[in-house]
């Protein structure tokens, strides 16, 4: 093998190799809490609400499982812009994280809140708690605790999907990455080198689940 590896135009570029991690931990986050408040709404709608409001939430639930993530994403940069709606790639790519995790996040909170057992809830009113704090203490919190791993998987899941976003030029990794390659040639260097920062940030969002676990989901309700 006659290739040569020379990592210097990468290191050369870790000024915008930094601020891309940056972006791209920053869309991650957002989109992760956005998701899990959509999930959360959209989970309590699903097994609460009424009829027309569950079947359109089971509709939504089915289209965006059974679509892919790019095409979702030119449907909100490139179809919206057709109705008048006409979004930033930052914010068209953050648009269509949240849509595409929150029909997952709402199956698996949904059912989280379908394994608490009615009798708590019954509990719940015996002792005069208000619906909200029946909803918070008794049915939300043992919900996520009951599918905490599954929603974390997800995140770092949705952490790598924003690699996709790179199509419609978004702030992050993987499109900062190519504009490198394009001016260096240098594929598998800056390639490598983005493969450990994506595990960088795998690996701090999983410290970071770690840790809002033992702080509040370990601790009994109050």
């Amino acid at each position: 093998m006659s290739y040569e590896f020379d990592f210097t135009d990468v290191f050369a570029a870790w000024p915008e190799l930094l601020q891309a991690l940056a972006d791209t931990l920053i869309l991650s986050a957002s989109a992760m809490v956005l998701g899990l408040v959509v999930s959360i709404l959209g989970a309590l709608g699903r097994t609460s609400g009424p009829r027309w409001l569950r079947r359109i939430i089971i509709e939504y639930i089915e289209l965006i499982r059974n679509t892919p993530l790019l095409i979702q994403i030119f449907v909100v940069f490139f179809g919206l812009p057709s109705l008048g709606l006409k979004l930033s790639s930052n914010v068209a790519a953050l648009l269509a994280l949240v849509v595409n995790v929150a029909a997952y996040g709402i199956e698996i909170i949904r059912a989280g809140i379908e394994s608490i057992h009615k009798g708590q809830i019954e509990a719940g009113k015996a002792l005069g708690l208000r619906p909200l704090q029946i909803f918070r203490l008794i049915v939300l919190k043992p919900a996520i605790q009951a599918v905490y791993p599954s929603l974390t998987s997800l995140f770092i899941m949705l952490l790598l999907n924003t690699s996709v976003c790179s199509v419609i030029a978004a702030n992050e990794l993987t499109a900062v990455a190519s504009n490198i390659q394009s001016r260096s040639f240098r594929s598998f260097e800056i390639y490598f080198v983005v493969t450990l920062l994506y595990l960088g940030l795998s690996t701090f969002f999983w410290v970071v689940f770690a840790g809002v676990e033992r702080a509040f989901l370990s601790k009994p309700a109050r």
